[in-house]
């Protein structure tokens, strides 16, 4: 049996976007930015972006926190277990992306905004308003990736400003309601990843992701791979400097669709460990996410208003085995 496999791209073809001007540059520049995005999005279906104020320092203490963690003995890690909640450790097979795939062959481990066991929203039930689970056996765990969390954070939120402008919005519709977001952190382990587990075997299956947008930054092993426009899997090779952008399914449904979320998986080929720390970044639970803000005279929404939060708890019960527990 082989690897799913995908078409090499040279890194040339890799839209590589230039966030300086978006954060610190007028708004004609940040204009420019925000076209540059909406092109990247729309013609190629994924894009890396540079000069992202996340600061190799904090990735580097995240990525070392990270690979500490996951040489835990499994025990160790267990104590710290998705229960209830999403945050914590994930062993292999406990997600997936859709029904009918393997299991991802990959651990996580979950984290968020600090949230206080007190907060009247947890108290409430609120199921994306959580405290954070740092491992007792590894307290430094905490300062290792809650700033790369905060960084990327801002990131994302900064992305959001760009691509309101490209859809001719004012900069802050999607990132309006800020008080509390739900954004998740992850840090992600990949075994190395037999070839005679088949071709229907991923890291992580081919899905889009949940939320509004994701940021990325992966080590240099490779293994991420996009479906681009002409409906084809290519590598997304690892730059230095950069951070992957995925367009997600409810920045999609905000934006009518003038966004797409575009499918990407992960195959681990190269013999050893593969690392990366996704962020998903998400607005305020009770974010009303109505694709009417888009629809210009005469245009239709293709989708009904609904919350960050009750659109989030719908996916990550359909994916996440603690959920059916």
């Amino acid at each position: 049996m082989n690897y799913a496999t995908a078409r090499a791209i040279d890194v040339s073809a890799i839209p590589v976007i230039d966030m300086a001007p978006l954060i610190a540059g007028g708004i004609d520049q940040r204009r420019r930015v925000a076209a540059e995005f909406r092109r990247a999005a729309t013609e190629v279906g994924f894009f890396y972006v540079k000069n992202h104020n996340v600061a190799q320092p904090v990735i580097d203490r995240a990525l070392d926190g990270a690979k500490r963690f996951f040489a835990l003995p499994a025990e160790t890690k267990d104590q710290v277990r998705v229960e209830g909640w999403h945050r914590g450790f994930l062993k292999v097979g406990q997600a997936k992306m859709y029904d009918d795939a393997k299991a991802d062959l990959k651990e996580s481990f979950i984290y968020g905004l600090e949230i206080a066991q007190d907060d009247p929203d947890f108290r409430a039930g609120n199921l994306m308003v959580v405290p954070n689970r740092w491992p007792a056996a590894m307290p430094e765990l905490r300062d290792a990736l809650y700033p790369y969390f905060t960084q990327a954070v801002e990131c994302g939120r900064t992305l959001l400003r760009g691509f309101a402008l490209g859809m001719d919005l004012p900069e802050d519709s999607f990132v309006s309601r800020w008080r509390k977001n739900i954004s998740r952190g992850a840090a992600l382990y990949y075994p190395p990843q037999p070839p005679n587990l088949g071709r229907e075997q991923f890291g992580v299956a081919p899905h889009t992701d949940f939320g509004v947008l994701t940021v990325l930054w992966q080590d240099d092993s490779g293994g991420l791979q996009v479906l681009d426009k002409q409906k084809q899997w290519v590598t997304a090779h690892p730059i230095p400097g950069t951070l992957v952008v995925n367009v997600g399914d409810l920045l999609a449904r905000w934006t009518n669709d003038g966004f797409a979320s575009t499918p990407h998986r992960v195959v681990n080929t190269t013999g050893h460990a593969r690392y990366s720390m996704p962020v998903a970044v998400d607005p305020d639970h009770d974010t009303l996410v109505d694709p009417r803000i888009v629809c210009r005279q005469g245009e239709t929404a293709r989708y009904e208003p609904i919350t960050c939060g009750d659109y989030l708890n719908w996916r990550f019960n359909k994916a996440f085995a603690y959920r059916k527990a």
